[in-house]
């Protein structure tokens, strides 16, 4: 009887073995795998040329920053954002919030010394540029994404017909 019952299961289709392309890619994506490795490598030799000890302590303080001091300030403000917009039933606003916030945070990251005005004179020697509207035009831009995205939010609360994202429907089989 056991017997019976297991030839009558269905069989499940045996997954093919990855091949050796699907695996590390094409040649055109190892080519450019190759050459960033290159790159960043030539900026590597040349930015620890200098002050190596100055550049590693700056990674590893970085790393330590966002790891231990940014990840989890912006994960309760992420948290206390959707828990907040799930009191009102508009849980799916907080991609409205997200998506500029975090443009705007990496902005301010990448261009923060020019931002708080900390820049020495071997920054103004070398580019030959104040830091003088830096924080003004962060501002702008941050205004005009958060701006850009309660626009895009009311157009859409409107008219709900307007394109968005398209889901695949697929059945949980497939996964």
């Amino acid at each position: 009887m056991n017997l019976v019952r297991r030839l009558r299961r269905p069989v499940r289709p045996v997954r093919p073995m990855p091949s050796l392309r699907s695996v590390i890619g094409s040649p055109f994506q190892l080519l450019l795998l190759a050459c960033s490795f290159a790159l960043a490598g030539y900026a590597g030799v040349r930015l620890l040329a200098g002050d190596w000890f100055g550049v590693a302590l700056w990674f590893v303080g970085a790393a330590l920053l966002h790891d231990l001091v940014l990840l989890p300030l912006y994960a309760v403000a992420d948290r206390a954002l959707v828990r907040g917009l799930g009191v009102v039933r508009h849980r799916a606003w907080a991609m409205y919030v997200r998506v500029p916030a975090a443009f705007s945070g990496l902005l301010l990251l990448v261009w923060f010394p020019l931002i708080s005005g900390r820049v020495d004179a071997r920054y103004r020697s070398v580019a030959a540029l104040s830091a003088d509207g830096f924080l003004a035009r962060w501002l702008l831009i941050t205004a005009v994404l958060f701006g850009g995205s309660a626009l895009l939010l009311a157009l859409r609360s409107r008219w709900p017909l307007l394109p968005r994202r398209a889901t695949k429907r697929r059945s949980p089989d497939v996964h």
